[in-house]
Formats: structure tokens, C-alpha cells, sequence
């Protein structure tokens, strides 16, 4: 079983259905109200672990009750928590609207901010040994950089999701083995169009398009891998299940085209439920 660590967030969501996005100023009635556990770097771990890796969680919760929400959460989809530090501060948490067939969300930091070296540090070992590291931007960004250090120097292959956005700069990407922006995000890291982006950096970036599928390119020409048309009911999420699969994809030897045909598969397959992780594919409903 390959091992897979996941540096990055830790999140309790908090999401509401309305008929459409509210204006400023407008009150409105909701449909519905449900608690999830989320974070960008918890929801790639269990994507991964539904799919059959062996994965570990290195971040921090709050010593309150949602922290321990989201550790009991880990260990239900048998996710490694020893790297999982509690911090005095609040759990991280996200407010979701879901509407049009859309999300908005609104990310608490917490004890997310908490993710420093010394925890990185503590986690080393059990990064050392990974097949695949997987990171996101919801923790400092000195800490990704940190990690990515070590990956460097260990010959680990590294996948970054850069969301939510933040400036990376030309030498930390560098030290990343596959990037997977949307076209939102690719815009705002490198303020330049997605086809001159994908051909200046080939089977790196991996740029999600939503409906339009995926683009890269190979190398010899800009590829776009088109997505199976499936019914929409939340897209919260999505990102991170198609981050998590390509993880998982990827350590078990599927070539990159492959390997993004099944993360679309999976994102595809997540997308037609409510939640996050909840509505991620285990490895029998990927058959």
C-alpha cells in the first residue's frame, strides 16, 4: 500500500443550501444546515485513504470539540492522526453557501495557523517515508516551503494544490513536482494566460476547468482532457478529490494522463452528492 502525508488544514465546515448567492445586505432563508468535518488538506487525506492509500494527517486542531470532531473523523476512515497536533486555539472552520450550483465559502483559520516547523519536525519521519506528499495554502506558507525543502532534498515527489491563493514564488515552485491550480488560481499566481502558463512548465501544472475538463500540457502540445457530464448537486470539494485521486493515481503508477482521467473520475463522482467527504468515492465505486 503506497504511503501518502498530507501537510496542510484541518476544518470544520459549516454549510448552508439557499435558492441563490445572497446580495449585500439581503437576509434570506436557507434551505438547509449541515455540519461537515472539511479543510482543504483533510479532505485530500480521506480522498486518499477512501481510495485505498496509506495515508497520514501532519496539522492541528483546537483542544476544543471540534477538534475532536475532525480526529474521530480521521480515524473513521482510518487516517494516521499521530502527526495531529492540539493546539490552545479554535479548530479551523468554513462558512459554505451552496447555490446555483455554486459555493462561496469563508475560511476561519484557527489553529490551521498553528502549522509551523516544529510540527513539520516532529512529523519528519513519517514524511520521509512517503511515497507522495500532498499540500495545499490554507497553513503558512513558510511551513509549505519548509516541506518542500525536505522533499526536495529526499527525492519525494510533491503535489501542491494552491488554494485558497496566495503568491508562490519562481523557487518554490520549482521544488514542486505537480501543481493543481484552477484556471481562477493560475491566473493570480502568474498573471498570464493558461496556454502560455501550461507550455512554459509541461507535465507539471495541472489546471482544473470545472465542465471544460483538465488541461496540461505533455510537452509536444497543449492537452485537455474532457469530464463526463454528470448531475451537479455540490461542488464543495471537488478540487480536493480530484488532488487527492491524482495522489493516489500517481503512487500506484498510472501515467499522468491516466492518472488525471481518474481524478476527474473521482471529482465527477463527488460532485453528485452533498459534502465534501462525505460524498467522496471509496475505490469500489470507482469500478
Amino acid at each position: 500500500m503506497k504511503k501518502i502525508v498530507v501537510v496542510g488544514s484541518i476544518n470544520i465546515d459549516l454549510v448552508t443550501e439557499c435558492d441563490h448567492f445572497p446580495a449585500v445586505g439581503e437576509s434570506m432563508f436557507g434551505t438547509s444546515f449541515n455540519i461537515f468535518c472539511g479543510g482543504k488538506g483533510a479532505n485530500q487525506a480521506i480522498c486518499a485513504a477512501k481510495l485505498g492509500a496509506d495515508v497520514t494527517m501532519v496539522g492541528c486542531v483546537g483542544n476544543d470539540a471540534n477538534g475532536q470532531l475532525a480526529l474521530d473523523n480521521f480515524k473513521k476512515y482510518h487516517v494516521n492522526t499521530d502527526s495531529i497536533v492540539k493546539v490552545n486555539t479554535a479548530t479551523g472552520i468554513a462558512l459554505i453557501i451552496v447555490a446555483d450550483n455554486d459555493n462561496e465559502i469563508v475560511v476561519i483559520k484557527g489553529a490551521n495557523a498553528c502549522v509551523d516547523i516544529e510540527v513539520v519536525e516532529q512529523a519528519r519521519e513519517k514524511i520521509l517515508s512517503a511515497d507522495m506528499v500532498v499540500m495545499q495554502l490554507e497553513i503558512p506558507i513558510q511551513t509549505i516551503d519548509y516541506v518542500l525543502d525536505i522533499c526536495q532534498e529526499n527525492k519525494i515527489p510533491v503535489i501542491l494544490n494552491p488554494a485558497p491563493y496566495q503568491p508562490i514564488g519562481d523557487e518554490m515552485l520549482e521544488k514542486v513536482t505537480y501543481l493543481t491550480p484552477n484556471q481562477v488560481e493560475v491566473k493570480q499566481l502568474f498573471g498570464e494566460e493558461y496556454q502560455k502558463v501550461l507550455s512554459n512548465n509541461p507535465n507539471k501544472i495541472i489546471m482544473t476547468a470545472g465542465s471544460s475538463g483538465v488541461y496540461y500540457h505533455d510537452g509536444d502540445q497543449l492537452q485537455q482532457l474532457k469530464t463526463s457530464k454528470v448531475e451537479v448537486v455540490d461542488t464543495t470539494g471537488a478540487g480536493d478529490t480530484f488532488t487527492g485521486a491524482l495522489a493516489v493515481a500517481l503512487t500506484n503508477g498510472y501515467s499522468l494522463a491516466q492518472a488525471i482521467d481518474f481524478a476527474q473520475k473521482a471529482a465527477g463522482i463527488a460532485i453528485g452528492k452533498m459534502g465534501a467527504q462525505t460524498a467522496m468515492p471509496t475505490l469500489e465505486e470507482m469500478k
